[in-house]
């Protein structure tokens, strides 16, 4: 009786390697980019238009009623169905 033949196993293709110092050099930049991004963002928003509309708020006042002259007094007898 013979032992059965194994196959010859295979290793699992080498993955590459980056750069050790690639991955924390792009999360920098783009945590710069963000940066800047914000700092731009809050000067465009803290600037005010030059020449463009502007607004104005203010509070309307009720006029004083006139006192009605005439009183008008309606009877009603009866419903229509």
């Amino acid at each position: 009786m013979t032992a059965p033949r194994q196959s010859p196993r295979r290793r699992p293709p080498r993955r590459r390697r980056r750069a050790s110092w690639l991955r924390p050099l792009a999360l920098v930049a783009a945590g710069l980019l963000l940066f800047l991004l914000g700092i731009g963002l809050g000067r465009a928003l803290e600037e005010e238009p030059a020449g463009g509309t502007r607004t104005q708020v203010r509070t309307l006042r009720p006029v004083p009623l006139t006192p009605a002259q005439e009183t008008v007094t309606v009877t009603v007898t009866g419903t229509s169905r």
